[in-house]
């Protein structure tokens, strides 16, 4: 297992400088979060050390995490057909299938002690990270971040939603590590309006950190069969519930 990154933000980084995008618009893009090394580092760690699970929605309308080993009890014709299963539900309502790591369990639950990732999962909600996505939100009620590793094969998608939660979400985010990407396989945060209609999309991107307001109808758009890299990011919440809690 590779040492833990020691991990900060872009020094260069001014949160003023993206506050007034966020409070007029609703979202806001900042590239260069890390610095080179820094984020070479965190991508490696999203492209080489995860033993992803597989994340589908279920019919009761939660999410069915299918391990490796939970894999290996149910064969691969069981998986393949909840899989699909996720993909008819999609025609009429949310759902999605894609990998992910639980971030904040794992590092809770003891899973995969001395992983490298568990250094992204404190990283997250360290007070100059919290300090610096408050200052950009305006929001200044973060108690904790939560954060799930996500891959999104050819094929994965999430369906419409707006991130209602329970009233503990202040703000969504996500972290772009995919290092290639191609606007014609898929794969864009897409925002949504009443209408039906697509108000912005952003493609998936490295070293990018995405903010925005919730709720706010958005999807991630399935991933062409024919895409040649995997979607990497980390997303989460920034939340005002105790901080001892789970994400």
């Amino acid at each position: 297992m590779s040492e833990p990154p020691v991990l900060r933000l872009n020094p260069a980084l001014d949160p003023a400088a993206f506050a007034d995008a966020y409070a007029r618009e609703g979202v806001v893009r900042i590239p260069e979060v890390f610095e080179p090394e820094v984020v070479d580092r965190l991508a490696g760690i999203l492209e080489q050390t995860i033993d992803w699970d597989i994340i589908c929605s279920n019919e009761r309308g939660g999410a069915e995490v299918i391990s490796r080993a939970r894999r290996s009890e149910l064969g691969d014709q069981a998986v393949a057909d909840r899989l699909h299963a996720a993909t008819l539900r999609a025609r009429s309502g949310f759902a999605y299938v894609y990998l992910g790591y639980p971030m904040i369990d794992a590092l809770v639950g003891g899973r995969n002690p001395g992983h490298p990732i568990h250094a992204l999962t404190a990283f997250l909600n360290s007070p100059a990270f919290i300090a610096f996505v408050g200052a950009v939100t305006g929001e200044t009620g973060v108690t904790k971040i939560d954060g799930q590793a996500t891959c999104y094969r050819p094929g994965d998608f999430l369906t419409q939603h707006d991130d209602t939660g329970a009233g503990e979400r202040l703000a969504a985010y996500t972290l772009g590590l995919t290092r290639h990407w191609r606007p014609d396989w898929g794969g864009q945060l897409l925002f949504h309006d009443d209408q039906g209609d697509v108000t912005r999309g952003f493609a998936p991107a490295f070293n990018v950190l995405t903010l925005f307001k919730v709720p706010q109808q958005h999807s991630v758009a399935p991933v062409a069969p024919y895409a040649g890299a995997l979607r990497l990011t980390v997303t989460g919440w920034l939340r005002n519930d105790p901080p001892d809690g789970r994400g």
